[in-house]
């Protein structure tokens, strides 16, 4: 478990996973996200699916796996909408990069809408490359994907 600030980043539980998703309009805001968030992500992969608690609840989580080609998978990544611009995003992301290796993973990828600037510019940050890849996600939908290579070794923001 990691401590920073009075929020400590811990391995995901089943009722951490419905308290996220009774709180999604705090982490997602207008966006309903909730049909991307499965539980079994939670059951299976339990040590790359991560929450940062406080005493106030959950502040933010990473939702991931490792791949059998050694690739850790971010799903989904948020921050409660008062936990944001304060660093959290990138302890989780690293707290994730951390997890996969223990997996034997020795790359990230994650994918999020071309719409999504604040998503793109946050990854770009963390040193992925960014690449928008026609009909990723079916016909006529096309996603940023982004890769980088672990260590995941970025300054504290």
């Amino acid at each position: 478990m990691i401590g920073v600030m009075g929020t400590h980043i811990a391995p995901a539980t089943v009722t951490d996973f419905h308290q996220v998703l009774a709180d999604h309009s705090h982490y997602w805001g207008e966006r309903d996200l909730r049909s991307l968030h499965l539980l079994a992500l939670v059951q299976e992969f339990g040590s790359t699916c991560l929450v940062a608690r406080a005493e106030d609840g959950i502040r933010g989580y990473v939702f991931g796996f490792v791949t059998p080609d050694g690739t850790g998978y971010v799903h989904l990544i948020a921050t409660r909408d008062d936990a944001r611009s304060t660093g959290l995003g990138r302890r989780l992301y690293t707290a994730f990069a951390e997890a996969a290796e223990r997996h034997g993973a020795r790359r990230l990828k994650a994918i999020t809408s071309v719409g999504n600037t604040g998503s793109i510019a946050f990854h770009r940050s963390l040193g992925f490359d960014a690449k928008i890849v026609d009909d990723y996600n079916g016909p006529g939908q096309a996603m940023a994907v982004f890769h980088r290579d672990l260590p995941l070794d970025v300054p504290r923001a």
